[in-house]
């Protein structure tokens, strides 16, 4: 019953944008929109446009929103295999919670070296699976200082360096995975991960389908019917690169002056996003354009989806000519979302990573903000713990609500406790704090008090 009560009123707020639909297939996505005799007016921030109502097909109510959907590392385990550990050893080296690093030094010591191997990477996958990612990959280094022709120690290395975002340094300890233990699955399936999100979509295919010839998986399955989607849609793509990105695109859909102008957007959007999030990633990021049915071939995002975030930036360009407003406003909004995954070893909660990212368009909850006033002080908003997943199970009316609770939670959290504090809630999720305590380690209250809190702020401010 609440849902629905939920959805009732989700339709009673008004869109945030509208979009102009042209007859060459562009998108403009505009604060407010007016027709004037034969031509259609419309504004983006403090400045107006204009062009011929002959070239506009439609003007549609609501803004295509912006989605991230991160594409996650596979969940690859792989245990100790020809690494010797007894049972015994295992409990006492987490006796009472914590690490025995003196007991953990003296099986370093004493060896034979498979047992302080195996102690090593028994550690580093406890930390793995706490979400302490830096402390897992500190140990794994030790087990491959110890026995650097392990395929087991190179495998286990390798699925921490991609839950890093590590990709150049992964793929090599993934070859080397392969190279010393190519009969089992996961060496292949994070050799085809790490290809895969370098761009490298045949030798990715490859290293999926060896993967499934030694063990079926059903999340290397979905990886690799991904891969097939984009190497059809993108064979015969090109590639331009720039100092944080490599951009694909198909010749005659992206001129060259457009993509240009891209990257150097991207330059300057990657400036203020290190900046504002304290933050600066460790590898390049992928980037590629496609026409409108290309993107959703390739992507089977929502038809009201406008761009998409997946680990790859992935934008439809449909014949643009040049960098506009809108352009430049959907790049830093998914290129914010790289960042905040980033950040975050994808750990981000929905809400917050796209309140962030909605923040750093920019974009302001000040012209809705007086019916978000009036839904949260009827409590009829919803709950920050159902927004914790991704947006793409709404519908579109219900879609657009949550992503204005999530740029109202963002923004007032910049407003009383400072940008500081969003980017220190990132760092604690990375450090695998969950998505409460890390409210807490940032704004000093739980999710209750944080809906009251920010009711207060509507209220008082709209």
């Amino acid at each position: 019953m609440r849902r629905c009560l939920i959805a009732v009123l989700l339709l009673a707020i008004p869109a945030v944008t509208e979009t102009i639909v042209l007859k060459n297939g562009r998108r403009i996505v505009a604060e407010t929109v007016r027709q004037t005799g034969t031509k259609v007016e419309y504004t983006v921030g403090e400045d107006t446009y204009a062009i011929p109502k002959s070239s506009v097909e439609r003007i549609d109510t609501g803004g295509s929103p912006l989605v991230t959907n991160s594409e996650a590392a596979p969940e690859v385990k792989v245990g100790l295999g020809n690494l010797t550990l007894d049972a015994d050893l295992e409990a006492r080296l987490f006796k009472d919670g914590g690490l025995n690093t003196e007991l953990l030094a003296s099986v370093v010591h004493e060896g034979p070296p498979e047992r302080a191997a195996g102690a090593n990477v028994f550690v580093g996958t406890h930390f793995r699976s706490a979400g302490k990612l830096d402390e897992a990959l500190r140990y794994l280094a030790q087990a491959r200082s110890i026995l650097p022709q392990n395929g087991i120690v190179a495998v286990n290395y390798a699925v921490v360096l991609t839950e890093l975002h590590r990709y150049a340094e992964a793929t090599s300890i993934a070859e080397d995975a392969v190279r010393l233990a190519g009969d089992l699955a996961p060496s292949h399936a994070v050799l085809g991960y790490c290809y895969y999100q370098q761009g490298k979509l045949a030798p990715a295919v490859r290293e999926f389908k060896k993967s499934l010839a030694i063990a079926p998986d059903a999340q290397i399955e979905q990886l690799l019917a991904k891969a097939e989607r984009e190497l059809a849609a993108e064979g015969n793509f090109d590639e331009q690169s720039s100092s944080h990105f490599a951009l694909r695109y198909e010749g005659g859909q992206a001129p060259a002056a457009l993509r240009r102008q891209i990257l150097e957007v991207l330059e300057q959007h990657y400036s203020d996003l290190e900046h504002d999030l304290d933050y600066s990633p460790r590898s390049s990021i992928q980037v590629v354009l496609y026409t409108q049915q290309q993107f959703f071939d390739v992507t089977k995002a929502p038809q009201w989806t406008g761009a998409l975030n997946d680990g790859k930036l992935r934008i439809p360009v449909n014949g643009l000519q040049q960098v506009d407003s809108n352009l430049s406003r959907v790049l830093k909004h998914e290129l914010a979302h790289s960042f905040i995954n980033l950040a975050s070893n994808n750990r981000a909660p929905t809400w917050l990573n796209e309140g962030i990212a909605q923040l750093e368009e920019p974009a302001s909850i000040a012209r809705d903000g007086r019916r978000l006033a009036d839904l949260y002080a009827s409590n009829h908003n919803i709950p920050l713990n159902q927004l914790e997943t991704s947006f793409t199970r709404f519908s579109e009316a219900e879609a657009a609500v949550a992503y204005a609770q999530s740029l109202a939670s963002a923004e007032y959290i910049r407003e009383v406790y400072g940008m500081s504090s969003l980017s220190l809630m990132l760092k604690r999720l990375a450090d695998g704090q969950s998505n409460e305590t890390a409210l807490r380690s940032a704004v000093h209250s739980g999710y209750a008090q944080f809906d009251r809190e920010l009711t207060l702020w509507l209220t008082k401010n709209y």
